[in-house]
């Protein structure tokens, strides 16, 4: 299946708190390739900056960048983009954006500057960068389709992967960094915790995992962590208790679960391949949004 989680980029505006009343109807806004400057209606990954402005990586079309306005467009063509295929972003605490792509590595763009990082110039262990998560440190966590999982501090790097880890597989899909600190690594063989010394691994084997390819991740402001598979739909984990929601027991449309984002009013928003996008409100309600 194509991995691609809407047709054209969609926003949800939200009139005061109507994302809160299901008895009033949000309004929807497309972008697409025909109504704006979107190069591309397949879109991978996005990002807010501390301006507000959203940054959009596309499936083939480069990285886009959206004030509410203009449109920006960087691309392999005009700018120092490594690969127009964009998988991941994040900001740093510079403002910074990293940009993981699937065929040129990562690279660091500053607003003016670019530093792409390869197999070539850098301890990067594959050029194929699925996933990142900045630490409070300003650590790079990189995940990598193949070559496992890696940490930039800037200067160093330190490779982890099956041979000298705890890691279930070098194929990372999904990361992001708890409370205390702790990364929770999503690989095609389970869910990972690493503390910095101890790696813990739940898989559907020894926990409620409904599946083992892990394909998203996200904690809400209660703890919990979220965790959006391939097959196995959606999976909620309190760190005792495994809550699992697929199209068999809930209003989730598809159980290939791409993407997940909360928003500020606490709602989940689950983005699948093939079942379009989903919200799920507390309560355990959970309504589909837009059908591709």
């Amino acid at each position: 299946m194509k991995t691609v989680l809407v047709l054209g980029l969609v926003v949800l505006l939200v009139i005061g708190s109507a994302v809160a009343a299901s008895s009033q109807t949000p309004e929807w806004i497309v972008y697409n390739l025909d109504n704006s400057g979107l190069p591309s209606n397949c879109v991978l990954c996005l990002a807010f900056d501390a301006q507000g402005n959203i940054w959009i990586g596309t499936e083939g079309s480069g990285l886009a960048n959206f004030d509410g306005e203009s449109w920006t467009v960087y691309n392999t063509g005009n700018s120092g983009l490594p690969c127009n295929y964009i998988l991941c972003l994040a900001f740093d605490e510079q403002g910074n954006i990293w940009i993981g792509t699937e065929g040129g590595g990562l690279a660091k763009f500053d607003g003016e500057n670019w530093t792409v990082y390869d197999t070539d110039n850098s301890g990067l262990p594959h050029y194929r960068v699925r996933s990142l998560a900045i630490d409070e440190q300003g650590n790079k966590w990189i995940g990598t389709w193949g070559g496992g999982l890696a940490n930039f501090d800037g200067e160093n790097w330190t490779v982890y992967d099956t041979d000298n880890s705890g890691l279930p597989s070098g194929c990372v899909q999904a990361l992001t960094i708890d409370e205390q600190g702790s990364l929770w690594i999503g690989t095609v063989r389970g869910l990972a915790k690493f503390d910095g010394h101890n790696w813990t691994v739940y898989d559907t084997d020894n926990s409620g995992l409904p599946h083992d390819r892990v394909r998203s991740l996200a904690f809400d402001e209660q703890g919990n962590l979220w965790i959006g598979t391939i097959r196995g739909g959606l999976a909620k984990f309190d760190g005792e208790t495994w809550t699992v929601y697929d199209t068999g027991n809930s209003g989730l449309p598809c159980n290939y679960v791409l993407c997940l984002t909360f928003d500020a009013q606490g709602n989940l928003w689950i983005g699948t391949d093939g079942g379009g996008l989903a919200v799920y409100r507390e309560g355990g309600v959970i309504l589909t949004g837009v059908q591709k």
